[in-house]
């Protein structure tokens, strides 16, 4: 986290102990684990310094777009792993690849929505696709749903 309690990076427990070691940050949280009978392994530092950080986009990738719809299919809400992209206005009418035209859908609904709109076909997204807000919390989310670093919830806004 960056100085004002920002959450700034996801990085390895190496980086973490060189940076408290350098005295760069203070440890907030651990998860019971020790690297020495007297250091516990940090999963939360805080730099002690605020450092300013541009902006980063997110990556348009298959896995990316399953993350963000939950790996559900945005018309009939089947959860699985056999998912496909759908684009929300078919590339042959010129719908492209971005954020807001690709969704999650399963076989038989992207089969059955063929090359017309949701509207066409009678069929309802379950949440209109927009691009991510964030890069980190894009990440964390990923991290948290795994089950990993719970620890990290608090310091999350809006989740």
């Amino acid at each position: 986290m960056n100085a004002s309690y920002e959450p700034l990076n996801i990085t390895s427990w190496r980086r973490a102990v060189v940076l408290l070691l350098k005295q760069k940050a203070e440890q907030v949280e651990h998860n019971g684990k020790y690297l020495l009978p007297d250091f516990p392994l940090p999963t939360v530092i805080r730099l002690r310094h605020y450092v300013r950080v541009p902006y980063k986009d997110i990556p348009l990738t298959r896995r990316n777009i399953l993350h963000r719809d939950g790996h559900t299919c945005q018309y009939c809400h089947y959860v699985g792993d056999e998912l496909t992209l759908d684009h929300v206005i078919p590339r042959s009418r010129g719908g492209g690849e971005t954020w807001e035209n690709l969704v999650a859908a399963c076989v038989r609904c992207n089969v059955k929505k063929g090359s017309r709109t949701p509207r066409e076909a009678n069929m309802i997204l379950r949440h209109p696709p927009r691009k991510p807000y964030s890069s980190l919390y894009f990440e964390v989310t990923k991290h948290l749903k795994s089950g990993m670093n719970q620890e990290w919830q608090k310091y999350i806004i809006g989740l």
